[in-house]
């Protein structure tokens, strides 16, 4: 019998084995989503009376911290920052005070998402441990946003302030002390949230505090602040604005980048109020005579001189008040030579000024040495116009569409400071068809005040070479404009100087108004676009577009 059934058990040891087999089959599972939780803490979250420096956080499974330095924010700012403990992937959190706590306060440690769950990083997200060294935890709040005075989009990580207005708080106070009350607004909010105060007056500062010190440095951080003391408790949204203060000139030690030129880096404005900074170098107390240029896109002056056999000489600098003279040693170096280049290789457009620019600053030209030429070889009448300051030299002509131009510099058309001449040079460029570019009609609406400037910005926030004054019309056309997505910026000009100015602190001084049309123009060739700029309208960004390659629907523009 055992042999007449012997051939069914191959057969049955396989079904035993597909059938382990989908018992035992390994799936993924759901991916973990759930954020870890605080189990119990030692003292218990929003304890009154607290007593000693240790404080335990137990959670229901492993955390791990992330950006902790960047992400907590403990108000009142403590002196010492307390030690938090361990870094590695735990369940237990200890954290150790180092510093005395103020009697009769409400201490608030605001996690925001540095705590997270160790497998796939859930953060518990805004988690805050509330304690009171008095008999209460404060209760009251104050809420409001921040923007940036200038800018379309405002900075991450601003820090918002409160100070007790006092006897003891003065013009000095947030340059070096910590504020009574801080949050921040991480790095995805515009809008912040002040919690756990007390009754009373505050003075409100919203800082881009980018040394992390609570305390406010003009040479690298952002200020907003409230003009009118703050009384709490307040129902008031407030909105501060960040800007950041054009320091007071100061030049910083020259350094010899030729044999006849200096570089001089400063700090401020050399060129302010209409008023250069003067400049005067001399050799043993006579004045050595010299040009000033700008380093473009940089804090740097060049000091322009003709070399000298000298062991050493001296700058004198006075901007407004501030005066300063350097001594230094002169080295034996290779002399800058002159050269001159086109910022227009290729195509010039209709807003631009043809433009050349030189190596070293030039103090004559000859125009009989200078010929400018269409395509059919007919001489075209042109005019030059020289900016001392970033050695340019602009050729103003009547530009034509579908055109080529070339410019012949014969030797001798010009001569720089140091009565070196050009060699013979041709520059060429060319136009496109009107059909080309586009037009913008901008409407304004609801203007408080004149004179305003509208201006055109890329997506960088600068100006296209697109700016208007007004002091009254409400219409402003841009024509000729190269195809490409725009917006609109208006500025109040109130103190009437033609550019936007920002506030400064301890003037108590909030910059120009700035405001943003929250519509982007996408401006098509050989259109007209014609719109709408409510200036009582709050900017708010368009929705970013999910693809970016997909075909943009529903264009408002309409043709020439």
């Amino acid at each position: 019998m055992f042999k007449k059934h012997f051939k069914y058990i191959p057969f049955l040891f396989l079904l035993f084995f597909i059938s382990c087999a989908k018992r035992g089959a390994i799936t993924g599972g759901a991916k973990d989503t759930i954020a870890p939780t605080l189990k119990y803490s030692f003292p218990e979250n929003y304890s009154v009376k607290f007593q000693g420096n240790k404080i335990k956080l137990v959670f229901d499974e492993n955390i791990k911290l992330k950006n902790l330095n960047k992400q907590l924010i403990i108000s009142p700012p403590m002196k010492n920052e307390p030690l938090i403990t361990p870094t590695t992937a735990t369940k237990v959190l200890t954290i150790t005070i180092n510093d005395t706590l103020q009697p009769n306060t409400t201490y608030s440690l605001n996690f925001g998402q540095s705590i997270a769950d160790n497998n796939e990083g859930n953060p518990f997200n805004q988690f805050k441990y509330v304690f009171s060294t008095g008999d209460y935890i404060d209760s009251l709040a104050l809420g409001g946003r921040v923007k940036d005075a200038y800018d379309k989009e405002v900075a991450s990580f601003v820090s918002i302030m409160l100070y007790e207005a006092n006897e003891k708080f003065n013009d000095s106070t947030v340059y070096k002390e910590n504020p009574r009350y801080i949050t921040n607004t991480l790095d995805s909010l515009k809008t912040f949230r002040l919690e756990n105060l007390k009754a009373g007056k505050y003075h409100l500062v919203a800082m881009k505090d980018n040394n992390s010190n609570n305390k406010f440095n003009p040479k690298s951080d952002r200020i907003g602040f409230s003009k009118q003391i703050v009384t709490i408790p307040n129902d008031t949204v407030f909105e501060l604005e960040l800007f950041k203060e054009v320091l007071p000139f100061k030049a910083l030690k020259p350094s010899q980048a030729s044999g006849n030129r200096l570089i001089v880096g400063y700090e401020g404005n050399p060129k302010s109020n209409g008023e250069m900074a003067k400049i005067t170098l001399k050799n043993n107390g006579e004045s050595v005579p010299s040009i000033v240029t700008k380093i473009e896109k940089k804090d740097s002056l060049q000091v322009w001189y003709k070399p000298l056999k000298v062991d050493s000489l001296s700058l004198n600098i006075i901007k407004d008040k501030y005066q300063k003279d350097f001594t230094f040693k002169i080295k034996n170096q290779k002399s800058d030579t002159l050269s001159i280049k086109a910022i227009q290789s290729g195509v010039l457009n209709f807003r631009d000024r043809f433009t050349l620019e030189s190596s070293t600053p030039l103090v004559n030209f000859d125009k009989s040495k200078m010929k400018l030429v269409d395509k059919d070889s007919t001489a075209v009448a042109f005019t030059t116009a020289y900016d001392e300051y970033t050695q340019q030299l602009f050729i103003d002509f009547k530009i034509e569409e579908a055109q080529k131009y070339n410019l012949k510099l014969m030797p001798g058309a010009v001569t720089d400071f140091f009565e070196k001449t050009n060699d013979t040079l041709s520059f060429s460029t060319s136009t496109k068809n009107l059909a080309d570019y586009g037009n913008i009609i901008m409407n304004l609406k609801n203007v408080k005040r004149f004179p305003i400037i509208i201006e055109l910005t890329n997506e960088k926030g600068d100006v296209v070479k697109a700016s208007e004054y007004t002091d009254s019309k409400t219409q402003i056309e841009f024509n000729l404009l190269e195809p490409s997505a725009y917006t609109v910026r208006a500025i109040y000009d109130d103190n009437k100087n033609k550019e936007w100015d920002t506030g400064n602190y301890l003037e108590k001084r909030q910059a120009e108004e700035v405001i943003y049309s929250s519509k982007e123009i996408n401006l098509h060739a050989n259109f007209d676009w014609e719109e709408t700029f409510d200036l009582s309208l709050p900017y708010v960004p368009e929705p970013k577009k999910k693809n970016p390659k997909d075909k943009e629907k529903g264009k408002k523009s309409s043709s020439f």
